[in-house]
């Protein structure tokens, strides 16, 4: 999977993946990035992408020294099960 981007304009990351897009919905409160929806094709789940799609977000944070909160269920399990994440959690 590859293709990550943020597209700033629809307040989204995305990243493709051969089964279509994986995509992380986010708004920008005082400074911190919080990930509202993590949402991945039904025929891609179960193979990873979200959490790869979760992995490029935390990168990213780390190299614009930025702060995530996680808002979805998913991405507060994503932090829960990586601690090595958490840095960047606001």
């Amino acid at each position: 999977m590859d293709g990550f981007r943020d597209n700033v304009s629809a307040h989204r990351y995305e990243m493709d993946a051969p089964e279509g897009m994986s995509f992380a919905d986010y708004r920008d409160i005082a400074g911190v990035r919080v990930i509202l929806h993590v949402e991945t094709p039904p025929e891609a789940r179960g193979r990873g992408y979200a959490q790869k799609l979760m992995d490029a977000i935390v990168a990213e944070a780390r190299e614009h020294g930025a702060r995530v909160r996680a808002s979805c269920s998913y991405a507060v399990a994503y932090f829960r099960r990586h601690p090595h994440a958490q840095d960047v959690l606001a």
